[in-house]
């Protein structure tokens, strides 16, 4: 019997001569399993269960591998009443360690200065106000401090110098600038169109007045219909461009970030701090990764069941391949630049799939269920 398995965040992919292994997490099935890749079929070598709860669904989320290989992490989106983020052995695939993170823990990185992980803090089931990114000691599985960003803040990354840490919040379409080294904000930005955002603010100034008047009248115009509105213009976002992920390129200051929700790859000049270009894609790009020699840019896009590939050495010429099913969802890049595996939820009855794309030719070579 198939099971419905989504895969999200998909992450170093490592070598040893001509095998590749990757972690993928099953996040509707509470399930992560170890692949291997030789370079000709993937294969499943192992899965196991994560969850600690039996009755309940907990959602393992962001996966990221140590710098030293050691050991690998993984977030647990749901808890009583916080996520977790779970430390476990790459000798046995046994937990070594935990502790509690915020709201809906998800993507992560180690920084290779500093040894910290970070970990933004979705916050997927609460109010639309700012979340936190938490900064932990994985020697000792320690959260040293929250430091507060926007709503929903989800894709992150560190620095090729493990000295700055981003992540963009999808609610407040912001980017966030983290400096690992002293733990605070150094940075942030609105990605927001400035042009089509004074077009739709004047489209739906009328609607939202209209909107705020129809809630009002619902409560009889009662003595608190004053504090309604001013709740409601408060908790109001205006944000198209809902930004998923963000990556730094390897050796160049630029950053690369998914705007989902407006459906372009917006390049920013990390130096100058400032929107450089502004790349329209197919629907819903969501996870984007950079090969470790900086020539291709990859994609997913989730809304077509699709995987981009730009060629930044030539002007972002751009290869589309179709993946095995239809909710492309994370990236993974060998470690030598010459595969990107990406990760396709199931819907439905379908089984979550892990293909391999070679980056050289742009083409789908093998696929796992």
């Amino acid at each position: 019997m198939k099971k419905l398995l989504i895969f999200l965040y998909l992450f170093a992919a490592q070598t040893q001569a001509q095998n590749y292994f990757v972690y993928v997490a099953a996040e509707s099935d509470d399930t992560v399993s170890l692949l291997k890749f030789d370079g000709d079929d993937i294969s499943e070598l192992e899965r196991f269960d994560v969850g600690y709860y039996p009755t309940e669904i907990e959602g393992p989320h962001g996966i990221t591998v140590g710098p030293n290989g050691d050991y690998w992490y993984l977030s647990l989106a749901h808890g009583n009443p916080f996520g977790k983020l779970i430390k476990y052995s790459t000798k046995d695939n046994k937990v070594v360690g935990e502790t509690s993170l915020g709201l809906f823990p998800a993507t992560m990185q180690i920084s290779s200065v500093t040894g910290l992980l970070y970990c933004v803090n979705f916050n997927l089931h609460g109010k639309m106000s700012p979340s936190t990114v938490s900064v932990v000691d994985p020697e000792t599985m320690t959260e040293i401090k929250k430091i507060t960003t926007g709503a929903m803040p989800h894709g992150s990354r560190m620095s090729p110098d493990g000295l700055k840490q981003y992540s963009v919040s999808m609610m407040s379409s912001e980017l966030y600038e983290i400096d690992a080294l002293d733990l605070s904000v150094s940075r942030k930005m609105n990605l927001e169109n400035k042009i089509s955002e004074k077009k739709k603010m004047s489209m739906n100034h009328s609607m939202d007045n209209k909107k705020m008047m129809n809630s009002a009248k619902e409560m009889n115009h009662s003595n608190n219909m004053k504090e309604h509105v001013m709740k409601m213009k408060s908790s109001m976002h205006m944000s198209d461009v809902k930004p998923t992920w963000v990556i730094h390129h390897p050796n160049k200051k630029t950053l690369y970030v998914a705007g989902n929700g407006s459906n372009e790859i917006i390049e920013i000049d990390s130096e100058k701090w400032k929107i450089s270009k502004r790349i329209k894609t197919q629907k819903g790009p969501y996870n984007v990764e950079v090969s470790p020699n900086g020539k291709y840019l990859v994609a997913t896009l989730k809304g077509e069941g699709s995987t981009a590939i730009w060629d930044l050495e030539n002007n972002y010429k751009t290869n589309v391949i179709k993946n095995s099913t239809t909710v492309s969802h994370g990236i993974a890049i060998s470690n030598d630049s010459k595969y990107a595996f990406i990760s396709v939820e199931g819907v439905g009855g379908e089984p979550g799939i892990v293909d391999v794309i070679n980056l050289n030719d742009s083409k789908l070579i093998s696929s796992v269920e």
